[in-house]
């Protein structure tokens, strides 16, 4: 007989327990990984997690009240990205909708690269009651549920359907998401009558774990060949991507561009990676990117991407790096990212890979006529960003990058912005002068409306004394604003600044470029002809946020936006600052090309136009091999 020590808990009530004492480490810092857990309950977990949640208390698991399953995932996204991925949440949910509406959450979480855990109902493994409400039924595979929708959009998925195999299931969860190069959503589907059985579970199942988080060193044959291709490069060029963020390697890039002089271009996950007034920092890559970064680009002979998965809008549709002789060295942790555009690779953690090639390089800089090119060019671009953050008095309406230079005047160095779509990416990209690693919190992996208020939520959750501000235009604050309430329940000071601009204004003018004429974009009336080509919608989106409880202030001009924006800084309750901007195109124009197919044939001559371009534009492709 086993002498093995054993508590009698039920399989939900397990799962809680061993999710309280996981921990990460790295550099010899512990931190909790689950930190709490986010849920709606539905028959398909109220009595499984819902029990093993209030059963545990707030010191085990603490708990918080979603509006929204999407939403809810989009928090806890936040505060891991927040935490450099060493700490998230956790995500419960009934089955059905509650289940598929974690998907998209999930999607988003996963090609990010930033760990959250999904732990949705399911239907009776005993098949007692089948079909049970919202069982989704097939006629040829039994075991299939609306949970395997989230099979491709998670990077482990587990369907649980004896106590017994939680343990290895958790365990793998676990090390999923905590693993450098594999993190991303991790979804253990929980069937609704195996959550609430009980089972005899080892002790040591519930006994403290430290997962490592490791940094692999490069290898000294890959790091002696990317020393020798930046020594012998003329023409550098750095492309900061998020995994040097998430690596924390700031500081290591800094001291490798210090002693070489190398320039460094961001992508949007990469921008803040170097401060912006630094001589080096040349802001935004690709489509949404800079003229400087840009043009560098585009004669580079060297392409050093560090932490970067090469996205259409970093390389401009593979139509941005141009010189004949251009070449790609990848730092990555991840050897699917280094292997990119027929790199020689350095895999290995970006903060490793950058010291060591800081040491590697000793007494190497580049040609002092490169570094004076992109001085002079980073300095007419500071010209570019303050035509467009002024205004020509403070009684004018703003513009909506005057929203953005009012913001700028009003931020401290450690505030964080949020955004994620519609106009503001490329606006931000381009001009926001980002002051602290943290401070940029841009989700362009998705671009998915919806992410920012949610998102701002896990931010001051993880960073409690740190003003937020989730920027939204009229589009994606109708698309998920449930959130503010959970703001306002939880006293989270979040600062919601609302543009409205009446529609999908970014969708708008990729429509008129690309021969779409900005059809079933407008937020308005229908007209006699059928087309939204009527008046505004008489829509007050300031008045819904302060039925959901938030403050709000509404500005008419950029001195009272100003003073607006300083308003909210400074409260201690969630607060909305409403502008309504003047439409006058006052963003620089893309300074690279973006794919997006224009019909090949097409009776329109807009359309016609549009193709015409578009063939001009991917005649400069490049296969990089």
């Amino acid at each position: 007989m086993s002498t093995t020590p054993v508590r009698r808990l039920t399989v939900a009530q397990a799962l809680v327990r061993f999710l309280s004492v996981q921990y990460t480490e790295r550099d010899g810092v512990r931190h909790r990984l689950i930190t709490g857990t986010w849920g709606i309950f539905g028959h398909g977990n109220v009595a499984g997690l819902g029990q093993a949640l209030l059963e545990a208390g707030e010191d085990a698991m603490p708990f918080h009240q979603g509006r929204n399953e999407q939403a809810m995932v989009h928090a806890a996204v936040g505060y891991a990205r927040q935490l450099n991925r060493l700490s998230t949440q956790a995500v419960t949910t009934s089955i059905g909708p509650g289940a598929t509406n974690l998907v998209t959450g999930a999607a988003l979480a996963t090609i990010n690269r930033l760990p959250v855990l999904l732990l949705p109902g399911d239907y009776f493994a005993t098949r007692s009651a089948d079909p049970l409400l919202q069982q989704l039924e097939h006629p040829v595979e039994a075991d299939l549920s609306v949970n395997d929708t989230l099979r491709p959009v998670s990077r482990y998925f587990d369907r649980v359907t004896r106590p017994e195999a939680l343990i290895p299931s958790a365990l793998n969860a676990v090390r999923v998401l905590t693993d450098p190069v594999e993190t991303g959503a991790v979804t253990l589907a929980l069937p609704q009558d195996v959550q609430a059985e009980a089972y005899d579970w080892p002790e040591e199942f519930f006994a403290e774990r430290v997962w490592h988080v490791r940094r692999p060193a490069p290898d000294p044959y890959e790091l002696a060949e990317a020393v020798s291709a930046i020594r012998a490069a003329e023409r550098p060029l750095i492309v900061a991507g998020g995994g040097i963020h998430h690596s924390e390697a700031e500081e290591a890039l800094k001291a490798l561009v210090d002693a070489t002089g190398i320039p460094v271009a961001s992508t949007q996950a990469g921008k803040g990676s170097l401060r912006h007034d630094h001589p080096a920092d040349l802001g935004g890559i690709g489509h949404t990117g800079t003229a400087v970064s840009d043009d560098l680009a585009r004669t580079a002979d060297l392409v050093i991407g560090v932490g970067t998965r090469y996205t259409d809008f970093t390389t401009a549709s593979n139509t941005l790096f141009q010189n004949p002789g251009v070449r790609f060295l990848n730092l990555n942790i991840a050897a699917f990212d280094a292997h990119k555009l027929a790199a020689r690779t350095l895999v290995c953690d970006a903060r490793a890979g950058l010291t060591a090639l800081t040491e590697a390089l000793t007494g190497h800089r580049v040609n002092s006529v490169h570094e004076a090119e992109y001085g002079a060019g980073k300095a007419r671009w500071e010209q570019v960003v303050n035509a467009a953050f002024a205004a020509a008095d403070d009684s004018a309406v703003p513009t909506q990058t005057q929203v953005l230079g009012a913001l700028d005047s009003v931020v401290g160095d450690d505030d964080v912005i949020i955004n994620a779509a519609g106009s503001l990416p490329g606006d931000l990209h381009k001009l926001w002068r980002a002051r602290s690693p943290r401070q940029y919190h841009l989700e362009y992996g998705y671009s998915c409306m919806g992410y920012e208020i949610p998102a701002g939520i896990g931010v001051q959750q993880a960073a409690p004394d740190t003003p937020v501000w989730s920027l939204v235009g009229d589009g994606t604050y109708l698309m998920m604003p449930t959130e503010i309430v959970t703001a306002v329940q939880e006293g989270l000071p979040v600062n919601l600044v609302l543009i409205q601009n009446h529609g999908y204004a970014s969708i708008g003018g990729l429509s008129e470029s690309v021969g779409g004429e900005r059809f079933g974009t407008p937020y308005r009336y229908r007209a006699a002809d059928g087309t939204f080509t009527g008046d505004p919608l008489p829509v007050d989106l300031a008045a819904n946020a302060a039925s959901l409880g938030m403050d709000v202030l509404r500005a008419k001009t950029v001195g009272e936006l100003r003073t607006a924006l300083a308003t909210a800084r400074a409260s201690d309750r969630p607060t909305c600052v409403y502008v309504e901007t003047d439409p006058t195109p006052t963003a620089p124009p893309a300074e690279a090309w973006w794919d997006v197919p224009v019909a090949e044939t097409a009776a329109r001559e807009s359309a016609v136009r549009a193709r015409e371009e578009y063939e001009r534009q991917v005649a400069d492709r490049r296969r990089h091999l």
